[in-house]
């Protein structure tokens, strides 16, 4: 495929135009994942199976004074040299541009992204465009960017900016829940607010036979059983994982959470669908203060919370709403730094949720006017679970 030109999903998986064929049902996952305490050292040995003896490794300031550089050894240990290109902090055009340009003439046939969720989606677009294959080597728990073939993009400035799409997953993702257990508790814990959506986002697509999946198809009943197995695994081992990380040590629960962070989450939403939940998280990019402040993850905890108000399972929201307390996700608006009664932030959240493209997934008409009336409903809601249980855990994280 020529990656100069822009790759469209639909125009590959939908039947041809009046074929009176119904949509397919479509799978799409990595090659391989791997997870575990020390695999990052094996990182060489895996990339034989890709016969790479050059690897461009685009990888966060971070990752570069830590995990970088063992990942860097442990590739000359395997005979595979590296050209280093540093990511600068956003998933931009501009960002992918300027590593393209780096690396274009340096011979190398695949590419490493060491980071969070932005520095993989830029990898991504980055290897897409030079025509290798990428390996995601992710530092953190903290999203399910690693396992998708695909990229939000974003401005220069953090607003969201549309998504682009890719014809292959990564070859690899290679978790190390060692390093995934070194790095702050907030990242594992913005992690479970985006996976938490996964499942109520797939109940919905599954649900509703209009709605479709990331590459324009139906999702399969792997994809829903994946995004249900997601949901209980965060209910049931969240909060010790959480626990453990701020002990930074690795258990079982804790495993189990970045699977469920990282290949559940990921697999789950990308061949299960998107709905509501992202829409509201994206929708919250459109505010400065919130774009500094806060992760994706935590975006999109309040995103459920929206949806399910749109779907009227209070008793549900309040399920959830008293889990992301347990664990220090934001449940209502104050805590996104947005005051209730701001019409101008409230306009701001509504019209960006209506302008998602996969809000259409909702199995109801939607306008502007029932959104922020599902915004204000969740609001009231997180206000009254923070009055029983409290927000220690929430204000502790934010102030890690």
């Amino acid at each position: 495929m020529d990656p100069s030109s822009p790759y469209f999903p639909h125009g590959i998986f939908l039947p041809e135009a009046g074929s009176g064929h119904p949509s397919p049902r479509v799978f799409v996952s990595p090659q391989r994942y791997v997870q575990g305490v020390g695999v990052l050292d094996g990182v060489g040995r895996y990339l034989s199976l890709l016969d790479a003896r050059h690897a461009a490794v685009l990888m966060t300031q971070r990752a570069e004074r830590g995990e970088g550089q063992r990942l860097v050894k442990g590739l000359e240990k395997s005979g595979i040299t590296s050209t280093i290109s540093a990511f600068n902090g956003e998933c931009s055009i501009e960002e992918i541009t300027l590593h393209v340009e780096r690396l274009r003439d340096a011979s190398i046939d695949c590419l490493i992204a060491v980071g969070g969720g932005k520095c993989v989606d830029a990898g991504k677009g980055v290897a897409f465009r030079l025509g290798i294959p990428i390996v995601v080597v992710p530092s953190l728990a903290s999203n399910d960017a690693p396992c998708s073939a695909l990229s939000v993009l974003y401005s220069p400035e953090g607003v969201s900016n549309g998504v682009e799409f890719y014809p292959n997953n990564p070859a690899f993702v290679v978790v190390d829940t060692a390093i995934v257990a070194a790095a702050s508790e907030r990242y594992l814990v913005a992690g479970m607010g985006d996976a938490m959506a996964t499942w109520y986002e797939a109940q919905v697509c599954y649900a509703n036979p209009s709605a479709v999946i990331a590459v324009g198809t139906r999702p399969t009943i792997a994809a829903a059983a994946i995004g249900e197995a997601c949901a209980r695994t965060l209910f049931a081992d969240g909060v010790k994982a959480a626990s453990a990380v701020a002990r930074s040590e690795v258990t079982v629960e804790l495993e189990q959470i970045v699977e469920a962070n990282t290949l559940l989450s990921g697999l789950g939403f990308e061949s299960g669908g998107l709905a509501a939940a992202h829409a509201f998280a994206q929708a919250y990019t459109g505010i400065p203060r919130v774009v500094e402040n806060f992760l994706h993850g935590e975006m999109v905890a309040m995103g459920t919370l929206g949806q399910l108000m749109l779907e009227k399972r209070q008793s549900e929201a309040r399920k959830v709403a008293e889990f992301f307390a347990d664990v220090g996700l934001p449940i209502h608006l104050g805590q996104l730094s947005v005051d209730n009664k701001d019409a101008t932030a409230l306009d701001t959240i509504a019209q960006g949720t209506m302008t998602f493209p996969y809000i259409a997934n909702m199995p109801m008409e939607l306008d502007e006017g029932l959104v922020r009336t599902a915004l204000l409903e969740a609001d009231a809601l997180g206000l009254s679970v923070s009055a029983d249980r409290g927000d220690a855990a929430f204000r502790r994280l934010q102030n890690d």
